[in-house]
């Protein structure tokens, strides 16, 4: 069986992710959506609402359920793969730009742990500019998201922003 890890802040979860994770799963046997906690970071939601976001989202989206599991974690990537026995991280890519970012947090994945491999994953074309930051910005400034994201994430972007 072949787990793969999904790391991100998740903040929220949009159709990018939600694609990238119905992709992961027509090549591997388990995704584990993994939460990075980082100090640094203010999120918009907390760490129970994101668990509860994706969870939904998945059901929403029709993946199946028994083959995502939820977590979080901190410090380095390579270590929480290792406490899950698994060896490879799954990554979404949008564009070229993010490419750059990519290859760069996968080498020094490698370079940390060599049994560990990145694998990368497109998100569909009508969620390539799709990113949770703007997303946030959107929303706060009271833009429709209809489309973007699960429509839990909508709901919950609309009452956490008391937006109308």
């Amino acid at each position: 069986m072949t787990t793969a890890i999904y790391p991100g802040s998740f903040d929220p979860i949009t159709y990018g992710h939600t694609s990238i994770i119905k992709g992961g799963l027509v090549a591997f046997d388990e995704i584990v959506v993994a939460i990075l906690t980082n100090a640094k970071k203010t999120p918009l939601f907390s760490l129970d609402e994101r668990v509860e976001m994706i969870r939904e989202s998945i059901v929403e989206e029709g993946a199946d359920p028994s083959r995502v599991s939820i977590d979080t974690f901190d410090g380095l990537l390579v270590d929480y793969c290792a406490k899950k026995n698994a060896r490879v991280i799954l990554r979404g890519l949008r564009a070229v730009s993010d490419f750059e970012y990519e290859l760069q947090m996968a080498n020094m994945n490698r370079h940390l742990n060599h049994d560990v491999e990145t694998v990368f994953i497109m998100a569909e074309n009508e969620y390539f500019y799709v990113a949770s930051r703007l997303v946030k910005e959107v929303s706060r400034l009271g833009g429709d998201v209809t489309g973007l994201v699960p429509r839990c994430v909508e709901r919950r972007l609309r009452d956490k922003l008391a937006l109308t």
